[in-house]
């Protein structure tokens, strides 16, 4: 297995790719969530960031060739691009009228992830996405960690127009979202996933899917998909390809009601339904729990790495989130804890596998 961190696209610098490379990083998982259209970072020019695209555009050749260049440059492999913008695929979630060119702008970006083999496109087919999490001083030593309850009064508002996964795509929307059904969703999930798939597998790129996050049947009066295990497997069973996989969120799966992580994991693996991993830690189930430290919460990280590895994953697995620590760089210090586990973790079983006479290497 390998070892990676994510960027969210304001943090896309040289400065932060060699702070994952000093902390033992072979890749990068990069966001192409845009939350401030016009925050350009002031790194921009070393990677061409498109300053005049259309509202609704999707990333560029130019664009993504800069990015993997300046992750290159630091050495490290850019595994996969994940959150896509809701102004890419609003109306591929909401059935409106772009939705097919949408899709075909969805396919042009797999065909240049292909042209670049970058092979990994992470996405997170919901509605509300990852809302309702507050932070608190909630984790060791009171570090700040997202923490979830149900009952929060806001949690059953609906989701107005123009607003998506927690994003404002479109400022001028007024009213609220139509109602939709599950049954509903899945089609849209269905369609998205046969248009795409195809595509994908021709190019070498797995479309990998994040589980609801939080794992509860209903947010903001929209229904979730994939908040327990067993609707993974759905997914995968629906369009079978191996462009069709797993975003496998070890801390999300932890935090479901029932299921069994660990028996998930190693049958997923068996699969090689797993496109990547995010590894993180929790303590409590919904309907309430919170984030802590990667050393420190219900989720056994040894058994779960050892179990990915002997099940026959051997892709990267990144943090996806730390708590922030008590320093002048809060989230550099909680990445850096995490990372060195993780790390520590990956070599002793490389070094077992060595023992046993079987291949491996974590960079």
């Amino acid at each position: 297995m390998k070892l990676g961190l994510g960027f969210h696209r304001g943090m896309i610098s040289r400065e932060n790719f060699r702070f994952a490379r000093q902390a033992g990083c072979t890749h990068a998982v990069v966001h192409l969530v845009e939350r401030l259209r016009e925050d350009l970072p002031a790194f921009a020019d070393e990677f061409c960031f498109g300053r005049t695209r259309a509202a609704g555009a999707v990333w560029g050749l130019e664009e993504l060739e800069g990015v993997k260049r300046l992750a290159n440059d630091e050495g490290l492999e850019l595994e996969a691009l994940e959150n896509i913008d809701p102004s890419f695929w609003s109306d591929i979630l909401l059935d409106g009228p772009r939705k097919m060119q949408q899709l075909e702008g969805i396919k042009g970006l797999i065909r240049d992830m292909g042209r670049l083999r970058i092979p990994i496109l992470g996405y997170n087919f919901s509605l509300a996405g990852v809302w309702g999490r507050t932070l608190a001083p909630i984790a060791r030593g009171a570090a700040l960690a997202p923490a979830f309850a149900e009952g929060h009064p806001l949690q059953d508002q609906p989701l107005p127009s123009g607003q998506l996964n927690n994003i404002v795509y479109d400022a001028d929307a007024r009213g609220h979202i139509a109602p939709v059904t599950r049954a509903e969703l899945w089609s849209r999930l269905i369609e998205f996933l046969k248009e795409l798939a195809p595509v994908a597998e021709n190019e070498g790129v797995r479309l990998a899917a994040h589980p609801d996050d939080p794992p509860v049947p209903a947010l903001r009066q929209t229904p979730r998909m994939l908040h327990e295990i067993r609707h993974l497997d759905r997914l995968l069973d629906l369009v079978p390809s191996r462009a069709n996989a797993l975003e496998f969120c070890a801390g999300t799966i932890q935090e479901m009601a029932g299921g069994d992580l660990y028996e998930a994991a190693a049958r997923f693996a068996d699969r090689g339904a797993i496109a990547y991993v995010h590894c993180r830690n929790v303590v409590g189930k919904v309907p309430a729990y919170h984030e802590t430290f990667i050393d420190d919460g219900d989720l056994d990280v040894p058994r779960l790495l050892g179990l990915l590895h002997r099940h026959g994953f051997d892709g990267v697995v990144i943090p996806d989130h730390a708590p922030q620590m008590t320093c002048d760089a809060p989230w550099h210090a909680g990445m850096a804890h995490a990372l060195g586990f993780l790390r520590a973790e990956l070599m002793s079983l490389d070094r077992a596998a060595v023992r046993a006479g079987v291949c491996g290497g974590t960079g």
